[in-house]
């Protein structure tokens, strides 16, 4: 998606989707970045861009469990077409070359690894189809979320706010190690957290079902990241649910120990306000 894409609204953006893109990943450096958020944190059409970003890495960190969609035989066939033509073009010698076969083994014999191996057309064009077909998935996921943005840019002059302590620049910790917070800065945890599904002391979503049934918390939005830290030194859950507002989330953290029998809530609070 370019800028020609998005509503126009007036010839003061300082902004392109590039890059809010970049300051979102950290791949600016810090005095690009500290620039960048000055003209972006009061602009509401680059918070619903950073907003639609922080969805897209939720939704793409899903597909690793979605199902893959074959590739069609008729467009593996025609990919296959094309590499051989293209590799008798830049190798016309083996174009003449009769290619090797391997000798069929003896019964209860294995066939043994190397030159001239025999592969499994069909088994090889399989696992091409799985790999291509998961990528083309990502791809379309991503490009469907970024197309409905650029449908839905709020063109009115509502100020919106960020996340309060949001960083724009650095690295998030790797979704097996714990973030750790101050329980009088806890909404810089929110970014860091979304997209990751590592449920830590809860085993899994009927764990942290069980410890919000304790609090007596009853929550229908969207799950967009859960994961193990540590608030003020104690061991904790962060979890991050869509608020239903723009640009702003539902923040919880939870003690490690909360399950059916045993409630317990470090922090309940929507952030971006």
């Amino acid at each position: 998606m370019t800028d020609s894409d998005l509503p126009a609204g007036g010839d003061s953006r300082s902004w392109t989707v590039d890059e809010l893109a970049e300051m979102r990943a950290g791949a600016l450096d810090d005095a690009e970045a500290a620039e960048l958020w000055s003209h972006v944190r009061n602009d509401t059409e680059a918070l619903a861009v950073l907003d639609a970003l922080d969805r897209t890495k939720a939704e793409l960190a899903g597909l690793r469990d979605s199902p893959v969609t074959p590739m069609p035989d008729d467009v593996a066939a025609r990919i296959e077409a094309a590499l051989a033509g293209e590799r008798e073009r830049a190798f016309p010698e083996t174009a003449q070359r009769p290619q090797p076969v391997a000798p069929a083994p003896q019964r209860g014999q294995a066939q043994q690894p190397g030159h001239g191996q025999v592969v499994d057309l069909a088994q090889a064009r399989r696992k091409r189809a799985k790999q291509l077909g998961w990528g083309a998935g990502v791809l379309t996921a991503a490009a469907a979320v970024v197309a409905a943005v650029a449908l839905s840019l709020p063109t009115q002059s509502t100020q919106g706010t960020p996340l309060a302590g949001d960083s724009v620049s650095g690295s998030t910790p790797p979704a097996d190690q714990p973030l750790s917070l101050r329980g009088t800065d806890m909404a810089p945890g929110a970014n860091q957290t979304i997209g990751v599904e590592n449920f830590g002391p809860f085993g899994d979503r009927a764990g942290l079902d069980a410890c919000l049934e304790a609090n007596g918390l009853t929550i229908d939005n969207d799950l967009l990241g859960v994961r193990p830290a540590t608030v003020d030194g104690q061991d904790a859950v962060i979890v991050v649910f869509t608020s239903g507002e723009l640009a702003k989330y539902r923040l919880l953290a939870f003690p490690a120990s909360c399950d059916k029998d045993t409630p317990g809530i470090i922090y309940d609070e929507v952030v971006g306000e």
